[in-house]
């Protein structure tokens, strides 16, 4: 029988917490239990595994992370669009690390599928690439770009690698400016 009170939900949301204070490699059911003041079996009526608390996690985050950047895109194009955008993920990253983490990790297809968050996402990032006139291939290589530049800042300004007493947020505000001159002169195939 459930525990009164537990619901997946809760469950999933207090993971997210307990991610973003101790990070997300380290949320464990046990750990969590303890945080509930139950048994690990408990929980298990609401989660399958450690696998699914994790995915359940990734994508409450994604849905997060992506109404924050919704918000920010909304009624802007371009250039304007891309500062928003990134100025977004970043924040959420820095606000939520556990969380952002867990948005990072490889999720089974049929997770994904049913996901609103999941595809919210590919609309609004595909959206915004779009708005430079790109078109597949290039679409998807522009996003890979996009995620793997944002994630790369954002990892290793958190980790304290900008050991460089040029300020840090000078270098993001240059960052996002190059990329969006990348876009607008996206080379062309041969």
């Amino acid at each position: 029988m459930a525990r009164a009170g537990l619901t997946a939900a809760r469950v999933t949301e207090a993971a997210a917490d307990l991610a973003d204070e101790i990070g997300f490699d380290k949320v464990t059911v046990s750990a969590l239990a303890r945080g509930f003041g139950v048994k690990d079996a408990s929980l298990y009526s609401h989660v399958r595994n450690l696998a699914d608390l994790r995915t359940r996690v990734a994508l409450l985050a994604a849905g997060e992370k992506i109404d924050l950047i919704a918000d920010a895109v909304a009624d802007r194009t371009g250039k304007d669009a891309l500062i928003a955008y990134t100025g977004a993920y970043r924040a959420y990253a820095q606000a939520h690390p556990g969380r952002y983490a867990a948005t990072q990790i490889p999720l089974d297809p049929s997770a994904t599928a049913g996901s609103p968050a999941f595809h919210r996402t590919i609309d609004i990032t595909y959206g915004l690439l779009r708005g430079y006139g790109l078109t597949e291939p290039d679409l998807t290589d522009a996003v890979r770009l996009l995620r793997s530049t944002l994630h790369g800042y954002i990892s290793l300004e958190a980790a304290g690698s900008f050991a460089h007493p040029r300020n840090i947020q000078a270098s993001w505000n240059r960052t996002v400016e190059a990329l969006h001159t990348l876009l607008k002169n996206w080379p062309t195939q041969p």
